[in-house]
Parts: structure tokens; sequence; C-alpha cells
């Protein structure tokens, strides 16, 4: 049967004993899937306390926690030990004073860390034992002569003798490192694996041929982000985040996501996501909602999928929101396509929301299911008419998407609309643009205003001029009218 170790690194060892850590192994929060599946594998869970001091490094030694060493593989010895009685200042001198040091010149050598049992496990009766973890690059000199070397000696063989009463040695290969977000599709297309969920219902698993995760993130300042990743079961492969507009939520890009996976042959990572407004905005958040914030937000998303770089399409607020991104994000953002957007905030546009915010409280529409103050049908109507063009109302698919949409404006939270949509109320790139040097590209509905005009003069403002697409017989959600031409038009531009 195959082994494997899972290596949690804890600041704090009394967090252990805290319910915030407990909890998750008891129901309800403990799932029946987890407890059936805990039944049929063996776990040694064991708890150390690091030995204070030693730690060694190597000058190139990479964190692999941290997002830009993702991908950054790692071989893991594992060394456990039990001393024989009073034995345990000898154990840790050589290795200090000889065995580290001898480890250290053996080629791709990266990190050698000690640690004692904890002081939980040691209540519970678990007898003391030393475990040394040393890191090699995938490459290294283990079984070689300076390794040879490192272990015969005559130090090392009077340890052994004389020091040590028992020994395990392990050495693993880095398989996965963990991160805030649930991302593993691969595993989700094995013909083993069986549809998930946690017990809050926040967290689900759909595996298949065409294998995705639903799950949320949690920023810095507490806010829940609901996504959905699907695509490629390539862990490296390139990863598009989809940003919406307000009043919706990330079903406006079901059809798009068909089409774009067929587009590219399922070549990308696609993660789109419901943005700061479309639930309420807790109160413990003291954080007034930008476009800079929600920028931010962005790379919150791609460092908790452990992304080094993404492309991002948005629409609407979620299209400045992408523009933002790159601009202010040039190493992390590869490519960005700004749907029907601006560069700046017309000054009519504090007036005119606060005029869209007093129509949905004057209805005082509210959900069934929680009794929360919602935004309604009145704003809803009169919304979608300004998004779509009227030709979508005379084909009865279209015209059902177009309902699916209004009922996600009807159904939005009043009070995340009335926070989120402050973004809109000020905000300016004009001046930034000129510099950018990276890849972006606008695109707009032939049917939304001005805003093809408007934006045609922003393609030409970005950097030394970019493509801008107008897609005829659409309105303000091109890719929800028009989703394969959308969806062929970015496949197209991110090659």
């Amino acid at each position: 049967m195959p082994e494997w170790m899972a290596v949690y690194d804890i600041n704090d060892m009394d967090m252990l004993t805290n319910d915030v850590y407990t909890t998750l192994r008891k129901a309800p929060v403990q799932s029946q899937r987890e407890r059936d599946t805990m039944k049929q594998i063996w776990v040694d869970r064991r708890f150390y306390d690091k030995v204070e001091g030693d730690e060694w490094t190597a000058e190139d030694f990479k964190t692999l926690e941290e997002v830009h060493n993702e991908g950054e593989m790692n071989i893991m010895v594992a060394v456990l030990v039990k001393t024989k009685e009073g034995q345990e200042e000898e154990l840790a001198k050589w290795y200090r004073e000889e065995h580290v040091s001898m480890l250290m010149k053996v080629p791709g050598w990266r990190r050698t860390r000690r640690f004692v049992t904890s002081k939980l496990d040691v209540a519970d009766g678990r007898p003391v034992e030393f475990l040394a973890l040393h890191e090699y690059a995938p490459q290294n000199g283990l079984g070689g002569d300076a390794f040879k070397a490192a272990i015969s000696t005559e130090w090392t063989k009077k340890i052994y003798e004389t020091v040590m009463e028992s020994t395990r040695r392990r050495v693993y290969d880095l398989y996965y490192t963990f991160g805030p977000a649930p991302r593993d599709l691969a595993t989700l297309s094995s013909p083993d694996a069986i549809p998930a969920e946690s017990t809050d219902g926040l967290t689900k698993a759909h595996p298949g041929s065409s294998p995705s995760i639903e799950s949320f993130i949690t920023t810095p300042d507490g806010i829940r982000l609901p996504y959905r990743l699907e695509g490629s079961q390539d862990p490296h492969a390139p990863l598009l985040i989809l940003t919406n507009s307000v009043l919706v939520d990330y079903a406006i890009w079901d059809d798009f996501v068909t089409h774009f996976i067929s587009a590219t042959q399922n070549k990308y990572r696609i993660l789109r996501y419901n943005a700061r407004g479309r639930s309420a905005l807790p109160s413990t958040s003291s954080s007034s909602v930008t476009v800079d914030l929600l920028a931010k937000d962005i790379i919150t998303i791609m460092d908790a999928l452990r992304a080094q770089t993404a492309s991002v399409v948005g629409v609407s607020l979620g299209g400045a929101t992408a523009l933002c991104a790159a601009l202010t994000y040039p190493s992390r953002i590869s490519a960005f396509v700004a749907c029907d957007t601006n560069s700046f905030a017309p000054p009519s546009n504090p007036k005119a929301w606060d005029e869209r915010i007093a129509i949905a409280e004057k209805e005082g529409a509210v959900s069934p299911l929680s009794n929360e103050p919602i935004v309604g049908e009145e704003l809803a109507e009169l919304t979608v008419r300004r998004w779509f063009v009227k030709e979508s109302y005379e084909d009865a698919l279209l015209k059902s998407k177009i309902e699916a949409v209004k009922h996600a404006v009807a159904t939005n939270s009043l009070s995340g609309f009335k926070g989120g949509v402050k973004a809109l109320y000020a905000y300016d790139f004009r001046d930034r643009m000129g510099a950018f040097e990276g890849k972006g590209a606008f695109l707009a509905g032939g049917g939304d205003g001005v805003l093809p005009e408007t934006m045609k003069g922003m393609a030409a403002a970005l950097g030394k001029g970019v493509e801008l697409k107008v897609v005829q017989q659409a309105g303000h959600l091109p890719m929800v009218e028009k989703p394969k031409e959308v969806a062929d038009f970015v496949a197209g531009f991110l090659g």
C-alpha cells in the first residue's frame, strides 16, 4: 500500500487544543464521508515541537509554501530516532557539530530541521522521539559519495551503536502543496472519485470527465467569495479568471465557459466567482469597496489557488476590475480582456446609482429563504432592459437566459448591492494607461449605448494601442447574448 506524509507547520501548538481545531474532527463539521474514509485508512498523526536553533538552510533554499515557488519539486527524507536514556544531548551535538555540515556537501541539499515529540503527545503517553526532516532538490546526490561520507564517519557509527535505541528512515516525493482553497481537479477525474459536499454546503466536488469544484475564498478582511473551478485537470495549466458586473452571479459565464473550453481544447483552468456585493457585506469588514480593492481580490484568489499568473476577463465593473488588476499587478496578470466598461467613473455615476438604490429600497423586497432585503423585481426589470438588445427578447432561448439574469439581479442582496456598487462612484485609470506594456484587449456589445465608441478611445490609449472587438447584436453582457463569439475572441487573443 502507498505511504503518504502530510506536514503542517503550526506557529502555536496550543491552537490544536482549541475548539477552532478540535471541532474539525467531530460531527457535525466532520462529514459522514470523512468518517467513512478514515475507517478505511490508517493515520498515524503525530505532533512535534521544533528544537530551538536546529534549522539549517542552503543559500538557494526556496520556501515551497510561497506562491511564486509553486511547481518547484522537492525530496524529503524523514528520520525518526528514539535515543537511549540520557543520550539526547549527544544526538543533538552530533547533528550540530558534524552530521548536518556533512549533509550540506551533498549535491541538492536544501534544508534540515529537527523536532522533538510535542508536549501534547507526551501528555497522551507517546514516548519521546526526535524527527529530522532533510530536504533535497529532485536532482540530488542522495546515495552518492558525499552522502556516503556523511553516514560513514566514526562519530556516526558511535551514534548508531551507543545513542540510538531505534531509527526509521523514509523518503518522500512532493505531491501537493496545500493552499487556502481546493483546486485539485486531477483527482476528481479518477473513476474512483465520488461526489462530495461539506457539511455546511459551501464546498462541493463534482467528479467525472469534466470535473469541477465549488467552494469559497476568504479575503484578508473577512469577505467570502464563492467560486467555481473547472476546465483543464493539469494543475499547472494556465488560469483564466472571470469577473462579473454588479447584481449578477457567475452563472452569466455558463455558455461562455462551454464554448471557451471547446475553442481552446480544454487547455485552461477556469475560475469564476461572485465578487463583493453579491451577498451582504459583513459588518466585521471595515473596507469600503473600491475598484482597487476588487483588483486586490483577484490577487487573493490567485494566491489561494497558488497561481503565479492568470489571465482575467471581466465585464462592466468586472471589466474595470480586470483593467485595474493588469495596471496594478503587471507581473501577475499575464493578459486581460475588459468588456463593456470605462477607464474612469463619469461624474454622473453616483447620482445614477443612488437613484437605482432608491428604487430597490422603495420596493422593499425580501428573500423568502433568509428574510434578508433584496434588490427586487422593479430594478431587475429596468436593469435587464438596459443590458440586452431588443432582438434578444425575440429569441426564445435568449429570452429564457435573460430571465435567469433578471432573477439573479432581483435576488441580489440589497445591502451587498449598496456596498458593492460604491466601487463605481469614483475611479480613474487614464493617467496610468499609456505606460502599460502588457497584453490587453477590449470588447463591447455593439448595442451597449455609447460604450463601443468610448472603448475605442480606451483601446487607443492603452500602451501603444490594443484591439477593440465589437460584438454586434449584443448589449452590456455580450457573453450571455453571444457567448461563442466572445469565447472565440478571447481564445484567439490569449493564443
